[in-house]
């Protein structure tokens, strides 16, 4: 079930108010009309509703919410990963520090550290000189501290300064 089904399942307050009462422990078409004061008519088609859905299911004991739908349904509807690097090792360390596109924080130990400019000095065409102005615009779209992302780069020799001129090695 993804999550437009689920929505429009509980989208109908009769069906909203039925699925909250199983939720609570209503087990019997009588317990649900009881605490929720719906017509046991309207309780009925809801509970085929939602039983037809998936949203509940029906046994020899009653009426039992299916919790776990509202799980499933957002991980269905969520976009698969692509990952950042090949090497399993190397993407987790970039997934812990780049989100949609931008550095959220600097890794605090060295080797993550690197691998973080490593990723993104392949902002930078090898062999092509930039300006410092440009460098500073490239390193903005990754983290607002672009003067501690461009002396890092430098630093590790992922970019080599030459009066204000920079260059991918």
């Amino acid at each position: 079930m993804n999550a437009d089904q689920l929505c429009g399942l509980l989208a109908e307050p009769s069906r909203l108010r039925t699925y909250s009462a199983i939720v609570l422990g209503a087990s019997t078409p009588e317990q649900v009309a009881g605490s929720t004061g719906l017509p046991a008519p309207v309780v009925v088609k809801a509970l085929q509703r939602l039983t037809k859905g998936g949203l509940i299911a029906a046994s020899r004991d009653g009426f039992t919410a299916d919790e776990a739908a509202f799980k499933d349904a957002v991980r269905e509807s969520r976009p698969e990963r692509v990952p950042l690097d090949p090497d399993p090792a190397r993407d987790n360390v970039l997934k812990s520090f780049i989100r949609d596109g931008r550095l959220t924080h600097f890794p605090t130990f060295p080797d993550k550290y690197q691998v973080v400019l490593e990723y993104i000095v392949q902002s930078f065409e090898v062999g092509r000189s930039y300006p410092e102005s440009e460098v500073n615009e490239i390193l903005n779209r990754w983290h607002p501290d672009h003067a501690a992302l461009r002396r890092g780069l430098v630093d590790a020799t992922l970019l080599v300064r030459e009066n204000s001129i920079y260059t991918r090695p």
